[in-house]
């Protein structure tokens, strides 16, 4: 299983929907709301960590 760097839920990366590359390496997600997130600003969730759900503003 994987972690989604955004929420922290668990991601299985066979059935995946969404995912992305950055840096060289894959990352799964549980949601496009949560890979949209990353986008905007993944080293932010590499270095701070899972932060929840994303908010809709």
């Amino acid at each position: 299983m994987a972690i989604d760097p955004v929420c922290g839920m668990e991601v299985d990366p066979k059935t995946a929907k969404y995912k992305t590359i950055y840096g060289g390496k894959i990352y799964y997600f549980c949601s496009q709301a949560c890979k949209e997130e990353f986008e905007r600003n993944p080293q932010h969730y590499l270095t701070h960590g899972p932060q929840g759900m994303p908010h809709r503003h």
